[in-house]
């Protein structure tokens, strides 16, 4: 069989955490590049912290990133 091709743009968001039977998928927070004058430091800084996908998208993740 032929070695499947990881998604190059999901390589770069998302990141696979936990042990193999229980996979999490790991990432980072929108709406932390640009016009951050008007939001307030607490909310800067929660963003700050990354968080994981939902439950819903994991099985189109896990396709984008088969290793």
């Amino acid at each position: 069989m032929y070695k499947l091709k990881t998604n190059s743009a999901a390589k770069k968001r998302f990141r696979k955490v936990g042990s193999k039977n229980k996979v999490r998928i790991k990432r980072g927070k929108a709406f932390r590049r640009h016009l951050l004058t008007k939001k307030s430091p607490k909310r800067r800084r929660q963003l700050r912290a990354g968080t994981y996908i939902s439950d819903v998208n994991m099985p189109a993740i896990l396709q984008l990133l088969p290793y």
